[in-house]
């Protein structure tokens, strides 16, 4: 089982993985079948279903499939490009992407939110069509998007190509058991396995270099959060508050009268600031989803700017060692708060990043894998449940208690031997058994828990 650290972080753009960046990557490979059919359509039609039609307006899924089927990708986004391009089709009733003709798309017809069931596949399912001039059907296809940004077509899921088929790797662990075992045999550590599987399908410098981009492209969001206020967009009028925090956190910072759980505060803050940023619309990294994007990079932060002897220089162990995991979680289980819950998104953040700090602190493969199982075990059951279908309440707040629970597993499971009586991979299947149990309605369609207890406006 191979997943690249680079599928794991994903350069995007807010509010949601699963509904604005899956959408709008479905999209674009629709345009690429189409470039490649004998077929030429006059028009195109989508549909949304199931998570995708519940919360699809609060995550902006029509936004992002419009804008996907004009040619947009999430990787190289711009905003003001966007709303340009949002206009024009609003105003002439087509999209123009590059390699096709002109084609007939009217955003408040073409696009339809179907709530009835779910599609058989995943909460998270599209159908996009392609049209002749009498408005028949030339080419169909359904996409699944299965979570983190990560897109699969109905024939691609049925055959199981959510995993790689790819080249044969040094280290091919499918379980927490197996990583364990490879590292006490091989004699290396989780980072090193995963830096020898992602060296056998590219090149050592575009490794270097691409985790040197993630890790700047996540603590370039951290900055922008704390530099922006302001009221958060979607109607529930939400405040920013990480810039206010971070204010006063500085401001108490000479004073030498700050109690010792004001460390708290400061990781909360580094991920409320990227999840504002995310609510926003702004440029993330999935980590590995854009709802739980600011676990990791609030940990990396807490990390160097407050533990002694942290350095730039070992950030990509953080990062390969938290993708091992996140694979981990993704192949047997699942990342989709629309599948399973936040417990798959946060919770698999917070195992993410909490195995992530074990190792750049020196933690052994088996402390680790124990930091990791702590995170996710103190996740389980928790469901996935904004209000308004916005990623906003709870999941801003969220995502500083998942970095906050990361650091205190991590601690934890150095203070041991990496002897403990749940293993990871049991906790990876209690996840993915109690989001398979876990009611509908507590599964990223706003249909209960905090979305209908609380007031939407």
């Amino acid at each position: 089982m191979f997943l690249s650290v680079f599928e794991m972080f994903k350069l995007g753009i807010g509010p949601s993985s699963s509904h604005t960046m899956g959408p709008m990557v479905a999209a674009g490979r629709f345009l690429e079948t189409l470039r490649n059919s004998p077929f030429q359509a006059h028009g195109l039609r989508a549909s949304l279903h199931g998570s995708l039609a519940h919360t699809g307006v609060g995550h902006a899924t029509d936004r992002a499939t419009v804008l996907g089927l004009a040619g947009f990708a999430p990787e190289t986004y711009d905003r003001d490009a966007a709303d340009a391009a949002m206009d024009q089709i609003r105003d002439t009733k087509q999209v123009a992407p590059d390699g096709l003709p002109p084609m007939q798309f009217d955003p408040r017809n073409d696009l339809k939110f179907d709530f009835g069931p779910a599609l058989p596949g995943h909460a998270n399912g599209m159908i996009l069509m392609a049209t002749d001039a009498q408005g028949d059907v030339l080419l169909r296809e359904t996409y699944y998007s299965v979570g983190g940004g990560f897109v699969l077509t109905e024939a691609e899921l049925a055959e199981g190509q959510d995993t790689d088929r790819g080249d044969p790797i040094p280290y091919p662990f499918k379980s927490a058991t197996e990583m364990l075992r490879m590292a006490d045999d091989s004699g290396l550590s989780i980072a090193q396995m995963k830096r020898a599987n992602e060296l056998s399908r590219g090149t050592a410098q575009g490794l270097d270099d691409g985790v040197k981009r993630i890790w700047q492209v996540m603590n370039d969001c951290i900055d922008r959060g704390l530099e922006n206020d302001g009221i958060l967009p979607g109607g529930l009028n939400v405040r920013r508050r990480a810039r206010g925090i971070h204010d006063a956190l500085q401001a108490e910072r000479g004073m030498n009268q700050s109690a010792p759980h004001t460390i708290n505060d400061w990781m909360s803050m580094y991920a409320m600031a990227v999840n504002e940023e995310n609510a926003a619309g702004g440029q993330v990294v999935t980590a590995p989803t854009n709802g739980a994007a600011g676990v990791v990079p609030a940990t990396i932060r807490y990390w160097l700017d407050h533990v002694p002897g942290a350095m730039t220089s070992k950030i990509p162990d953080f990062l390969l060692t938290a993708a091992a995991i996140g694979g981990l979680v993704k192949y047997n289980a699942s990342i989709s708060g629309a599948e399973a819950g936040c417990q798959a998104e946060v919770g698999s953040a917070s195992a993410m990043a909490a195995a992530g700090l074990c190792a750049v602190m020196g933690g052994t493969p088996a402390q680790i894998e124990n930091a990791a199982e702590i995170a996710l075990e103190h996740h389980l059951g928790m469901t996935c449940d904004p209000v308004k279908g916005l990623v906003q309440v709870p999941c801003i707040e969220r995502n500083g208690l998942g970095a906050v629970k990361a650091v205190t597993a991590a601690s934890l499971a150095m203070r041991g031997d990496g002897t403990h009586l749940v293993p990871l991979d049991a906790c990876i299947e209690t996840m993915r058994q109690t989001g398979q149990d876990m009611a509908d309605k507590y599964k990223e369609t706003s249909l209960g828990g905090l979305a209908v207890n609380v007031p939407n406006c």
